[in-house]
């Protein structure tokens, strides 16, 4: 994911830059983010999540600090199910072209929702902002390659703030392991 516009998108009270993530079905993920943070510049938030715990730490060197799985921020989990859930709320749905996407012809679909639709794939957003939704799918194995979030999730975010996901790698083989933690530490 990536903030397209750089319009200042916020992570965590940081400026999101990009999100790499790895998923494992249905409920394993490893997450990077690189962001801004004010006074310090780039940073690279890790979060790795599996069942029902989740670790965050804020640079490579610093350790790992236990997150409650409520507070990671994406849901990148269960994305298949996300998307159908988010793909059924959909208002103004309609097909808006056909094109190549990473040399793939894809199929675009575009609509609206309110940025509370979003919860379910990103767990904070603030609600009552529009949000313009465009969908990528692989015109012969019609899955998802690509979708954009157009608009404000948070209070915070800029006019014109879009977010663009790209899918890819798709049934490839993922081992997310939880990092090891001493007892106590």
């Amino acid at each position: 994911m990536v903030d397209e516009m750089e319009s200042g998108a916020k992570f965590f009270g940081l400026t999101l830059k990009t999100v790499e993530g790895e998923i494992k079905s249905p409920d394993s993920a490893r997450i990077v983010v690189d962001a801004v943070a004010p006074g310090l510049g780039f940073v690279e938030v890790e979060i790795i999540a599996s069942g029902e715990q989740a670790f965050m730490k804020f640079s490579q060197d610093a350790p790992w600090a236990p997150l409650p799985v409520d507070q990671v921020p994406f849901n990148f989990g269960g994305l298949g199910v996300t998307l159908s859930e988010l793909l059924s709320v959909l208002r103004n749905a309609a097909i808006a072209g056909r094109e190549s996407v990473e040399g793939v012809q894809s199929i675009r679909l575009e609509g609206d929702v309110a940025s509370e639709d979003m919860l379910s794939l990103i767990r904070s957003v603030d609600p009552g902002h529009p949000i313009a939704l465009t969908f990528w799918f692989d015109e012969a194995s019609h899955e998802v390659q690509q979708f954009r979030i157009g608009g404000k999730l948070f209070n915070d975010d800029a006019d014109g703030t879009t977010r663009l996901v790209t899918i890819t790698d798709i049934d490839s083989p993922v081992d997310i392991q939880l990092p090891e933690i001493a007892s106590g530490s």
